[in-house]
């Protein structure tokens, strides 16, 4: 006869265990301690097995009787439901530990050594922040393409398409990997081409040498009511051209005032190379400068006035410049395209010259020729040059450029 549920409810426990059948091999196990459980015994291969189900009321007598018929579906596959069981079981346990997250820091770790420190953080930072809030816990054998992409395109909706299209790439590189190591089958991201937005890449905006003498005095006269020490970082970049990046990470063992050189290390660089920059006779009174706003125990040169213990935020430098009216006119990377311009056609340096200050990864062997010579006395000369074309302008608009490093 059936088993009822109040049947069930009233199953007391007794000095032994005993059972309460419902049909078809299903029946409720009760112990001595009053727990009780459901369990399916059924013959599999000729031999008793038993099958356990869940516990009451946890499982209720409808639950356990589908589990039953799903068991009984299986032994007329000819699956065994034990076994099916403990299959599932594996792979649950195997998904948790092979997680998109789990799965990508493997592969962030195995590549460690082909990467700069500088870039193998941007990579996990960019993963952290948009990619594993998304994904990052499900199974990575159970990401279809549509998934990827709604996490793609949760970074798209804010405008950051080039982003957007590198986090593909990203995940392309970790799904090949989950390939080769056997956690998937196929690499999603291969269904996802053109499914982003494509993006549309610019110049960054930069001044022509006719705005000098302007972008100076609007640097001295300081309507934007900058920090000095913002309004030197500003000074440095034009009179260096480095990047963003190289100038507000910059430490204080990493120049010689005396040589007149600062030494980038190549963990910093983009071609991560060492980087040496001469430094002019302007560039040296604005490093003295900065040297004498120094915040004790800190090793940058361009401290955060909020978290001395940390640099400069990327964005002090751009945000600096629109205050001072010049946004969408001027950008940090900018400097770099206005030295390259002005020294070329203006100072009438070579090319090779000033590409290889601009630390810019050789073109061809003949450009790699030159960059083995480094140009090392043309480049001081240049350096210098630049500062001086730069005073020349500045004298144009009422400023004179170097007056921030006057008695260096």
């Amino acid at each position: 006869m059936p088993l009822t549920d109040s049947a069930c409810k009233s199953a007391r426990p007794k000095p032994k265990a005993y059972k309460r059948a419902d049909i078809h091999g299903l029946y409720l196990h009760v112990a001595p301690n009053g727990s009780r459980y459901w369990r399916l015994k059924y013959r599999f291969l000729g031999k008793e097995r038993v099958l356990a189900l869940g516990v009451y009321p946890e499982v209720s007598l409808a639950e356990a009787r589908e589990k039953r018929a799903v068991a009984r579906k299986l032994l007329a596959d000819g699956i065994d439901p034990s076994s099916a069981k403990r299959e599932t079981k594996q792979r649950a346990i195997l998904n948790a530990t092979n997680t998109f997250e789990a799965v990508a820091r493997e592969w962030h770790e195995h590549n460690l050594e082909r990467w700069t420190p500088a870039y193998a953080k941007e990579i996990l930072h960019r993963l952290e922040m948009d990619i594993f809030p998304v994904i990052g816990r499900r199974p990575v054998a159970d990401i279809t393409p549509l998934i990827l992409l709604d996490a793609l395109r949760k970074i798209e909706r804010r405008g950051a398409h080039e982003m957007a299209h590198r986090a593909t790439q990203y995940c392309g590189q970790i799904f090949r990997y989950a390939v080769v190591t056997g956690r998937v089958e196929r690499n999603p991201t291969t269904d996802l081409k053109g499914a982003l937005k494509p993006v549309r890449h610019s110049h960054f905006a930069a001044l022509e040498p006719k705005d000098l003498p302007g972008f100076l005095q609007a640097l001295e006269r300081n309507e934007a009511r900058l920090f000095n020490q913002t309004r030197l970082a500003i000074q440095l970049m034009m009179l260096t051209f480095v990047r963003t990046g190289e100038l507000i990470k910059a430490t204080w063992k990493e120049f010689d005032l005396d040589g007149a050189e600062w030494s980038i290390p190549a963990e910093r660089m983009k071609m991560g190379k060492p980087h040496l920059v001469p430094l002019s006779r302007q560039a040296v009174a604005v490093i003295r400068q900065l040297h004498q706003m120094k915040t004790p125990a800190s090793d940058w040169v361009f401290s955060s006035l909020s978290k001395p213990r940390q640099h400069m935020s990327n964005n002090t430098i751009l945000k600096a410049l629109e205050r001072m009216g010049y946004k969408g006119r001027m950008t940090g990377h900018g400097f770099r395209a206005l030295a390259m311009t002005t020294i070329k056609e203006n100072l009438r340096f070579p090319h090779e010259v000033v590409d290889r200050q601009l630390a810019h990864a050789p073109r061809n062997a003949v450009d790699a020729a030159y960059d083995r010579t480094k140009f090392i006395d043309e480049r001081r000369r240049m350096m210098q040059a630049w500062a001086d074309y730069l005073d020349v302008k500045a004298s144009e608009g009422k400023v004179i450029f170097g007056k921030f490093g006057k008695g260096a």
